[in-house]
């Protein structure tokens, strides 16, 4: 729970605050943007919410905030906006929402899929998304991108009786996974949903390629709102820079228009300038 006494300095006057338990993770900023601003350490609130539409938006990313950095003093229904999440990206993905302080406030989605229903990385397990998900059909497949963003996938597998992917370099954080990627991939792991080693950030790193449309990125790959642009992190890579570098480039192999990162802005783009950005990004990275 925020606590008003703890309010960070930036906050412009009224119900809606961030405090000094904030850990700059993002999350509300990729919720709520107009509402949520960054200072030097952490977010804040930079425009009171006025509208209904508007205050929603702003309890989607008090829910949404790891730490329990954002408080209300209004007396808007909270509880009601449990039933928001999964929030609906396009077709059938959603952003679930909950970000676990485990991952550090890393970003998870959840596809519906006739097939059997993923979870890409893991939120924290909360009862209100535990429901929402059974409604939607449960979870059958949870695809790990590496060892941060595991999170709560061992308790959502063992409530789900689901099977966890993830690369054998990244085992270590999940022991008992179900399904463990060795060899040098590409991993068709079910019709339309290819894994693909992206080593670098750590050394098991692996993207998932959802019907060439939707490309989940754990800690790969982002968009960079300030430049308006795909972005990667040096000072974040903790296995080798330039492996990340050339597995970046070798993205620029496969067609998709959404890139849907662990850590950072969601962005979709045409096909064709996604290449043309991937190929721009790797260039760059190499040259640093």
């Amino acid at each position: 729970m925020a606590n008003p006494q703890k309010r960070v300095p930036e906050n412009v006057q009224g119900d809606f605050f961030v405090d000094s338990t904030c850990i700059n993770c993002d999350a509300c900023r990729q919720i709520a943007p107009l509402v949520f601003g960054e200072a030097t350490a952490t977010s804040f609130v930079k425009t009171q919410p006025v509208v209904n539409t508007e205050r929603r938006v702003a309890l989607q990313a008090l829910l949404a905030c790891p730490t329990g950095s954002i408080g209300c003093l209004g007396g808007d229904d909270v509880q009601s906006v449990t039933q928001d999440f999964p929030l609906l990206i396009e077709e059938s993905v959603y952003y679930c929402g909950y970000n676990s302080p485990k991952s550090y406030g890393g970003n998870s989605y959840f596809i519906k899929q006739d097939s059997g229903n993923w979870l890409i990385d893991s939120p924290k397990f909360v009862m209100p998304l535990v429901r929402r998900l059974e409604a939607l059909g449960g979870i059958t497949h949870i695809f790990l991108t590496h060892r941060d963003d595991v999170a709560d996938a061992e308790r959502y597998a063992q409530h789900s009786k689901s099977r966890r992917i993830i690369h054998l370099d990244e085992l270590e954080s999940q022991p008992e996974a179900e399904v463990i990627l060795e060899g040098a991939g590409p991993w068709e792991l079910a019709p339309g949903f290819l894994a693909i080693p992206t080593p670098g950030h750590t050394k098991g790193h692996c993207v998932l390629l959802v019907g060439n449309r939707f490309l989940f990125t754990g800690d790969h790959l982002d968009w960079d709102r300030s430049k308006q642009q795909l972005a990667a992190s040096q000072d974040y890579c903790w296995y080798s820079w330039l492996q990340q570098s050339e597995s970046m480039e070798e993205l620029a192999a496969y067609r998709f228009e959404w890139v849907l990162p662990g850590h950072g802005q969601r962005v979709h783009l045409p096909a064709s300038e996604m290449r043309n950005q991937i190929l721009r990004l790797a260039e760059s990275m190499r040259s640093r």
